[in-house]
C-alpha cells in the first residue's frame, strides 16, 4: 500500500477522521480536503507523527472551481487517488415549506453534486489503471427522510443514487464504487462508532471484481 493515495473530501472529526486512520495503518498516503487550514495543519501533524505522508488542503466542495484546482494540486504534490472518500455535507434545520430554493440548491452542491465532481476527478487515473475506489458516507435520511431536514435528507438520497449509478456503471473495468450508509447517529461506543463504519470502508476496499458490494448498512 506504500505509494496508495487516500483521499478524503471533507475531513474532520468522526468518520473521515477514523476512516483515514484506518486506511494510514494499512500504509496509505493520506491526502485531506475541508475548509478549515488549522484543522488541517493539526491532523497532517498528527499523520505525520505516526509515519504517514499526508497533505492537507483547504477547498469548498459546494464550489467546482475550487474543488477543480485543490486535486490538481493533490495530483502534482501527493499522485493520482487510489482511493476517493467523499465526507462532505451540508446540514441545516428546515422543514419543506420553510426551505429557501437557493438554500437547496446551495446545499445538493455540497452534498451531491461535489461528490460527483470528486468523482470524475479522479477517474481518468483509476480508469487508466483499471483499479480504483469512490466511496460514500451515507446516512439514514436516505432510507427515510426527516421533514425538519430536507435538503440532508435530499442529499443524502442523492448520494446514495449517485453511488448506485456509479457502481452499475464501473464495476465492470474494476473500479468500486459503494456506500456505507449509517443508518443512526454515529457516537464512539455504540453501534455506530466511527471506527466501525472505517471498518466497513475497508471491507469494501477489500473486496474483489465480482464481489462488490454497492453498500454496507450499518
Amino acid at each position: 500500500m506504500k505509494d496508495k493515495l487516500f483521499t478524503v473530501v471533507g475531513m474532520g472529526p468522526g468518520v473521515s477522521y477514523s476512516t483515514a486512520k484506518y486506511f494510514a495503518k494499512k500504509g496509505f498516503k493520506i491526502a485531506m480536503i475541508a475548509r478549515n487550514e488549522q484543522k488541517l495543519f493539526d491532523y497532517k501533524k498528527e499523520f505525520e507523527s505516526q509515519g504517514t505522508e499526508a497533505f492537507g488542503y483547504s477547498a469548498d466542495a459546494g464550489d467546482e472551481t475550487s474543488l477543480i484546482k485543490v486535486f490538481d494540486v493533490i495530483r502534482k504534490n501527493a499522485g493520482e487517488t487510489d482511493v476517493l472518500h467523499y465526507n462532505s455535507f451540508a446540514m441545516r434545520q428546515s422543514k419543506p415549506l420553510e426551505l429557501k430554493y437557493e438554500d437547496c440548491i446551495h446545499d445538493f452542491k455540497v452534498n451531491v453534486a461535489g461528490a460527483l465532481l470528486s468523482s470524475q476527478l479522479v477517474l481518468p487515473s483509476m480508469l487508466e489503471k483499471k483499479s480504483g475506489c469512490l466511496f460514500f458516507t451515507g446516512g439514514a435520511f436516505a432510507l427515510e427522510p426527516m421533514p425538519a431536514f430536507t435538503s440532508l435528507s435530499i442529499g443524502k438520497a442523492g448520494i446514495r443514487n449517485l453511488a448506485f449509478s456509479l457502481y452499475a456503471d464501473l464495476k465492470s473495468r474494476n473500479i468500486h464504487a459503494a456506500t456505507v450508509t449509517i443508518n443512526g447517529f454515529v457516537k464512539p461506543g455504540t453501534k455506530w462508532d466511527p471506527d466501525i463504519v472505517a471498518e466497513a470502508f475497508w471491507e469494501l476496499y477489500e473486496q474483489k471484481q465480482g464481489e462488490f458490494e454497492r453498500e454496507i448498512i450499518i
